[in-house]
């Protein structure tokens, strides 16, 4: 039978995901000055859940207060809000899709006015002008034994609170991916050095949220297909490492690429940098991952999800015939059109808008997405035709406002 978007999806843990979309992992930067889950977050997931996507992924749980990727993330730290999580578990399984939490700590990738001295593998600063982001310091061997207690913890609490799954993160340059890249982990213990040690942090967080949790617990990665920087995390590498993800029984695997250095997984690289690869049938597909899928795909015992680029029915359709990926990944889309998972598959809607073409000036993409998102939470209108000037202003006034919120707790 030909897998469709509507066709289901079984995964090795026996869970079921009703259909081939996911609404992608999502930064929303609604939490309170407690780092705890808000009715913001529970409107935006509900509308979510009513979407129509099987799996719906949250906006990046960090494990540790200390360590933020920006001021308004939801954290799971001792700091309360177990209620507040159960309310946010509730609507976003409102219509009987799977929830999973995503759960990371940024490492280095925190900035500089939450964090004057974030960690890492090693003490090795970002290559980025100005200064937004602090040089880190190498993590102890206790605190590495400690972040992964964290994330096992917030497996835990994740399933005690609703969420049917988790995804680890480790991608997009965060502490895992900055473990396993040999240009920021030069570490000369058991976590540095060769492949099979920097892949070792990712094993254990991966071993220590499934006993934390249970077999019949979804458990999925978020991995780079490959960092794209010149002596970086490679596609090689990546493909040993789905290897070891399937001897832990990791149950679905989400490929995407790059880092704040190399910003590949926005569609976009860093200046200098040479552009991955892309096939004509890449191209045609839209997705900017998907060349990589065909060779990890081939090592890995779990189904895969791509994420990234993805608009049209009949490319996504395409691409899970011809068996290249299992999963679609949707993102800024769904930002703005929050049920269009039940608009493709009903065939209201051939394929999602493009919203970041219209976006002047392009650097506003992140600003304006995160715009809606707010006024989601806040039971608003999306504004499809907000200007990108304005967009950057309000969004930099939130920032400011979430941490100065920060400060004063």
């Amino acid at each position: 039978m030909r897998v469709t978007i509507e066709s289901p999806l079984a995964l090795p843990c026996g869970a079921i995901i009703a259909n081939r979309l996911c609404k992608a992992a999502l930064t929303e930067g609604l939490a309170d000055d407690m780092n705890r889950a808000t009715p913001r977050l529970e409107r935006l997931y509900r509308a979510w859940s009513e979407g129509g996507a099987g799996l719906v992924i949250t906006g990046n749980v960090q494990v540790d207060r200390r360590y933020l990727e920006r001021p308004g993330n939801v954290v799971i730290d001792g700091n309360g809000g177990l209620d507040a999580l159960r309310a946010y578990a509730r609507a976003g399984t409102a219509a009987g899709n799977h929830l999973w939490m995503q759960i990371n700590h940024p490492g280095r990738q925190t900035p500089v006015h939450v964090c004057t001295e974030p960690v890492a593998p090693s003490a090795v600063a970002l290559k980025l002008p100005g200064d937004q982001y602090a040089a880190p310091r190498a993590m102890s061997e206790a605190e590495v034994l400690d972040a992964i207690a964290r994330f096992a913890r917030v497996a835990a609490t994740a399933r005690d609170c609703g969420f049917t799954g988790i995804q680890v993160h480790a991608a997009h340059g965060y502490l895992i991916s900055q473990f396993l890249s040999p240009l920021v982990n030069q570490r000369t213990d058991r976590w540095g050095g060769s492949l099979e040690n920097r892949a070792s942090f990712l094993r254990e967080v991966v071993r220590a949220c499934r006993a934390a949790t249970s077999a019949d617990f979804p458990i999925g990665v978020k991995l780079n297909s490959s960092d794209f920087q010149q002596g970086g995390f490679s596609t090689e590498d990546c493909v040993q490492v789905v290897r070891w993800l399937g001897e832990e029984g990791v149950d679905l695997l989400e490929l995407s690429g790059g880092s704040y250095e190399q910003p590949s997984m926005m569609g976009v690289r860093a200046k200098g940098e040479a552009a991955p690869p892309v096939a004509d049938s890449t191209r045609r597909r839209e997705a900017y991952f998907l060349d990589y899928a065909r060779t990890i795909r081939a090592v890995a015992t779990m189904p895969v999800m791509v994420t990234g680029g993805f608009r049209s029915r009949a490319a996504m359709d395409e691409a899970l015939a011809d068996g290249q990926l299992d999963m679609i990944g949707l993102g800024r889309p769904m930002c703005v059109d929050t049920d269009l998972p039940n608009r493709l598959m009903s065939g209201e809607w051939a394929q999602g808008e493009s919203y970041e073409r219209r976006i002047d000036p392009p650097r506003a993409g992140l600003a304006w997405f995160c715009i809606q998102l707010m006024n989601i939470g806040d039971g608003l209108a999306p504004e499809r035709e907000l200007a990108g000037a304005q967009a950057i202003e309000r969004y930099a006034r939130s920032e400011a406002d979430a941490a100065r919120g920060l400060r004063g707790r």
